[in-house]
């Protein structure tokens, strides 16, 4: 499996509809994980200033995590392969 970058344009969201974005995506990945698409919600990073989120996957394609983001509901600009570079 690899890893992805989602990237989105959140600004203005308030923390509670962060949280639920989030939890969203937990969900979706593990709804579609126990379906059969092998995909792992790893982390966020968001910038509240300009509005600028990041998460993570682990997925066989970027087409599994553009997938669940479209049937998430959650809004994204693309989905990008990336390095988790976590010490």
């Amino acid at each position: 499996m690899s890893v992805f970058m989602v990237e989105r344009d959140l600004q203005g969201i308030g923390m509670d509809a962060l949280g639920n974005a989030q939890k969203a995506a937990i969900g979706k990945a593990q709804e579609m994980s126990a379906d059969g698409t092998k995909i792992r919600y790893i982390r966020s990073t968001f910038a509240p200033e300009d509005g600028r989120c990041m998460c993570l996957f682990e997925a066989e394609s970027a087409a599994a995590v553009q997938k669940l983001n479209d049937e998430a509901g959650l809004p994204y600009q693309r989905v990008v392969p990336a390095l988790d570079l976590t010490p």
